[in-house]
């Protein structure tokens, strides 16, 4: 498996971000082929979608002042926060663990880090219509079947640092089932479910970077997948919290 880091100008609301792909392709003298997977980072797709906030702009409530004080949160983010999330479980100073799409996410994916100054970039509003137009620009303009991912950082409990997270994926299955299969000695394999589109997103976010690197797109190629035409969200790579290690332990019953 080979990827490319794809370096772009800062990206602004209405950009075409296939054309701005592409012409990072001709600079490299790379091309597009079928099967290769595109990696977006979120922030440039909510970006050109205009999913930006305007701090300024924003009222909160007293029940986002609250939030602010008890997270050491701005009172206006902390009101983003609260209107984005789905359900907010605590936090930490300066940021709190939210459920959003059916992902946990720190401050319900909301960022001011690599925003306009002044400027919050909340996730695109609907995920899997982002990927699959995405998916279909570049499929009329290169007249290649690819795979196209958008990915966010994301954390692990108890692990120090962000890793890539997939929030959407068109073009492949984001999950290899290995339930029923056997291992090396013959066992038969019980609960264990590869998270592919997780792991390449990983991939793809070590190239990307978390400051000013401006390489917010990786192409990856030779990359062994399930390709297909459908479309995957959130909550096709979520599983119920009563069935999740983490969550089953927090919620449920503890031993300590």
């Amino acid at each position: 498996m080979r990827l490319y880091g794809l370096k772009i100008r800062i990206v602004n609301t209405g950009d075409d971000l296939v054309e701005l792909m592409l012409e990072s392709l001709h600079k490299e003298n790379l091309q597009v082929e079928d099967n290769d997977v595109l990696a977006f980072a979120s922030k440039i797709v909510s970006t050109s979608e205009g999913r930006l906030a305007k701090l300024s702009d924003v009222k909160p409530s007293e029940e986002a002042k609250q939030l602010a004080r008890q997270y050491e949160l701005a009172p206006e983010f902390a009101q983003l926060v609260l209107g984005e999330a789905d359900r907010i479980y605590g936090g930490v100073p300066k940021a709190v663990l939210a459920l959003k799409n059916g992902l946990l996410a720190a401050n319900a994916g909301i960022d001011n880090k690599n925003s306009p100054e002044g400027y919050a970039v909340l996730w695109p509003s609907n995920l899997q219509k982002s990927a699959r137009k995405i998916r279909e620009e570049i499929r009329r303009k290169t007249n290649k079947r690819v795979g196209v991912m958008i990915v966010d950082s994301g954390l692990v409990p108890l692990r120090i640092g962000t890793s890539g997270l997939a929030l959407a994926v068109a073009g492949f299955k984001p999950i290899r089932d290995h339930r029923g299969k056997k291992d090396l000695h013959g066992k038969t394999i019980t609960i264990t479910r590869h998270a592919v589109a997780d792991d390449l997103a990983s991939a793809a976010h070590f190239l990307m970077g978390e400051a000013a690197e401006k390489t917010p797109i990786v192409l990856i190629k030779e990359a062994n997948l399930d390709f297909d035409d459908c479309v995957y969200g959130p909550l096709d790579m979520m599983m119920p919290a009563k069935e999740c290690i983490f969550m089953g332990a927090f919620l449920g019953d503890r031993r300590d």
